[in-house]
Parts: structure tokens; sequence; C-alpha cells
């Protein structure tokens, strides 16, 4: 495996992106929504930058199952534990590849009445857009390579690593 961000880079980043939404979003208590498993990690780390009251919740969606390549097919697997009505939203990503999983994310979650949803993602692959997704705050834009490592996985291996590398099983 090739190292591609180590934990430094993501760390300092991920501060960055915290201030940047601190400033955003002065004055609201945002509800950061983490989506499962692969944006704990950053989700945690991003949380601990945003100076504003806020609260979290989680939600699981997948559309990879045990591959490298995105199915299509995007399945709700665990909702969230309390209502987003009349809420400000920030959705914690991992990473956006074709766009598939945000898209019917972001309209289920609009479905139940939030006052504004904002997406935050770790890593976006926009040559890998099938589907054009707004994402407020980008970490890193990457190639189009399969990465594990910092909550990413492999058939639910490698989440654990510190930095984010580049798989080549």
């Amino acid at each position: 495996m090739k190292l591609l961000l180590s934990h430094d880079q993501l760390s300092s980043r991920i501060r960055e992106m915290g201030r940047e939404i601190t400033k955003d979003m002065a004055g609201l208590e945002p509800h950061v929504i983490a989506v499962l498993k692969g944006a704990c990690p950053f989700m945690t780390d991003l949380c601990q930058w945003i100076d504003l009251p806020l609260s979290m919740d989680y939600i699981a969606v997948s559309s990879y199952g045990a591959a490298t390549k995105s199915s299509g097919e995007v399945k709700l697997s665990k909702d969230l534990d309390t209502s987003i009505k009349d809420r400000d939203l920030i959705i914690a990503e991992d990473i956006v590849d074709t766009g598939l999983t945000l898209n019917y994310l972001v309209n289920l979650l609009k479905a139940r009445g939030p006052r504004s949803i904002r997406v935050a993602s770790l890593l976006s692959k926009p040559s890998r857009r099938l589907i054009e997704v707004k994402v407020d705050y980008t970490g890193f834009v990457i190639d189009d390579l399969f990465v594990v490592g910092y909550g990413l996985d492999y058939n639910e291996k490698y989440r654990n690593l510190r930095d984010i590398v580049v798989f080549e099983g």
C-alpha cells in the first residue's frame, strides 16, 4: 500500500474545515450526521474544531458491499435517532465518489424538513461523478484510486489506519 495522505495532513486540513464551518455557521447550532461507518473518525475530529454548540447523530447507507467500486444501488441500513425538522445539518461523509449515495441521502433528509443541509466530505473523486452533488466543505480532491484508512475500508478492514493509503489488493 502506498501513502496518499498522512495523519498530519489529515489533521491540518480537518482543523481548517472546522474553523471554516464555525465562521460560516456562526450563531447556529449544527446537527452533525456521520455517514457510517467510514465517516466516524472524520466527524469526531471535525467536531472538535467546530466552536459552536452542536449535536451529533449517525446514519448508515451503502453502495459498495465488499466491492471496490460502487454498485450504484443505495440502501439505508441505520436511520437517525432524533428528529431533524427545522435543524441546520452538516452531513459528514468520508468520500464522495459517484455522487449516488450522497444524492440519495440529501433527498432523504430534505424530505424531513431541516432548515439547511451542508455537506462536509473528507475526500472527493470528481472524475467518478455520475450525478452532480453539492459539497460545501471538501478536505482533499483525489484521483480515481481506491483508498483505505482513517475510517475507509476494504471488506471492513483497514479502517484503523491513521493515514489514508492507496489499496492495491
